[in-house]
């Protein structure tokens, strides 16, 4: 019993090889890192892991950390956008509607109306890199809108 007690003991679970393995996989670091700049990136990645997204949670956020952010307008939005949509494959269409939903049940998204007569629409596209998809959303109207923050230049 006792040598079957000292063998678990003495292996040893290595968390940050798992980690490289399963979130840094698909990971392109520079090839022409030192091995030590190398080793040190990954370290450093590992130690803040919580703060990058992973295909099992596809929204991250840092807990504790909150941001403000007030959208500026100097007339009424939104706009009656009247752009014809992008053409989308099936395969494209699909994906925009995974992702769309996806977001609708994080909370990021959700259908808003123009004074009740319809919806906002804005082209998207999905652009697609490692046959992983990615949604494009179009925000050039509602960039029209904003009215940029101007920040005096500081006095030295």
């Amino acid at each position: 019993m006792s040598e079957q007690i000292s063998v678990v003991s003495s292996v040893k679970y290595n968390y940050k090889e798992e980690f490289l393995a399963n979130q840094l996989v698909e990971a392109q670091i520079n090839p022409s890192l030192s091995p030590k700049m190398r080793h040190d990136l990954i370290d450093v990645l590992y130690t803040y892991k919580n703060a990058f997204v992973s295909d099992n949670e596809p929204l991250g956020t840092i807990k504790g950390k909150e941001v403000d952010i007030t959208l500026n307008i100097d007339r009424t939005y939104p706009p009656v956008l009247r752009r014809p949509a992008y053409p989308a494959s099936l395969r494209g269409r699909e994906a925009l509607e995974k992702h769309i939903q996806e977001l609708i049940q994080l909370g990021v998204l959700r259908k808003v109306g123009h004074n009740g007569k319809g919806e906002v629409k804005t082209p998207v596209i999905v652009a697609w890199h490692n046959n992983k998809s990615r949604m494009v959303g179009d925000l050039r109207a509602l960039n029209t809108y904003t009215v940029p923050d101007r920040y005096p230049t500081p006095r030295i």
